[in-house]
């Protein structure tokens, strides 16, 4: 605990390995299985539980409460994690639980993600790099989410679902099926609304890019999703179609969702 500056009123039970420069402000409470990488900064009034782990440079701000039980009715007490990456920033009133020992028994989030106030991390989540969920989206247990996903405001993603990387789920939309790289998915029961090109061009994406992805995703919608790709994955698409392609190739629990009906 070299350098970390904690509150008097801070609760840290015993066992809890705290990093160097780690800031944990007033009436924060901290579990005996909990770790704090170098540079977390709990604001206060935070509650970190159970078999958990927050990486690097992390904030936590009030009222958010990480590492609790899972919401599972089949959870019995075993041993499960939560592991956080680095430089996330964890708003108020945002909730994350563990594992399960059917989903695997761990949830994990990647680095330099934003979790604005009132979002809920459900059970065995596996999230990448910098994802934002907006306030007050959810994701249920087991979900997917790839690097730099967008979830909207007031969203729900249904448990199973994968979304994959540089998707964007527009505000208030419920989540059923899997969502297909750099798609754009809006409407109270969510239906693929074409490519999400704020966000390509965020990343850089050319126009050829675009226009490649634009193609594949006509043909696409021409059939069954898994069909065609297994047509086109033989082709000479480029990285971003390729992305696509081995998405909707690999294992999923769920169907896909389709675009939205003309």
């Amino acid at each position: 605990m070299a350098d970390s500056l904690i509150h008097p009123s801070a609760v840290i039970e015993e066992g809890a390995r705290i990093g160097a420069g780690v800031r944990i402000g007033p009436f924060c409470v901290v579990g005996p299985k909990v770790r704090l990488a170098d540079g977390v900064v709990l604001k206060s009034h935070v509650a970190i539980a159970g078999d958990t782990t927050i990486g690097a440079e992390t904030v936590v701000f009030p009222f958010a409460s990480i590492g609790e039980v899972p919401q599972d009715l089949k959870f019995r007490g075993e041993d499960v994690r939560l592991e956080i990456g680095a430089r996330n920033r964890i708003r108020e009133y945002v909730t994350m639980n563990p594992g399960t020992q059917g989903g695997g028994g761990i949830t994990r989030i990647g680095d330099d993600g934003l979790f604005m106030a009132g979002c809920h991390v459900g059970h065995d989540c596996q999230l990448g790099d910098r994802v934002i969920l907006v306030n007050n989206a959810s994701l249920a247990g087991h979900c997917h989410l790839d690097d730099d996903v967008i979830v909207g405001g007031l969203s729900g993603v249904h448990q199973w679902v994968r979304i994959g990387r540089g998707a964007m789920i527009g505000a208030v939309t419920m989540v059923t099926a899997d969502v297909i790289p750099y798609g754009l998915v809006q409407g109270p029961r969510g239906h693929l609304d074409g490519l999400n090109l704020v966000g390509l061009k965020r990343r850089g994406a050319s126009r050829a890019d675009i226009h490649e992805l634009r193609e594949m995703l006509d043909k696409l919608g021409a059939g069954s999703f898994r069909d065609t790709a297994r047509a086109l994955a033989g082709g000479d698409g480029g990285t971003m179609v390729r992305d696509v392609l081995d998405f909707i190739l690999g294992p999923s629990d769920r169907s896909f969702l389709t675009p939205k009906p003309a």
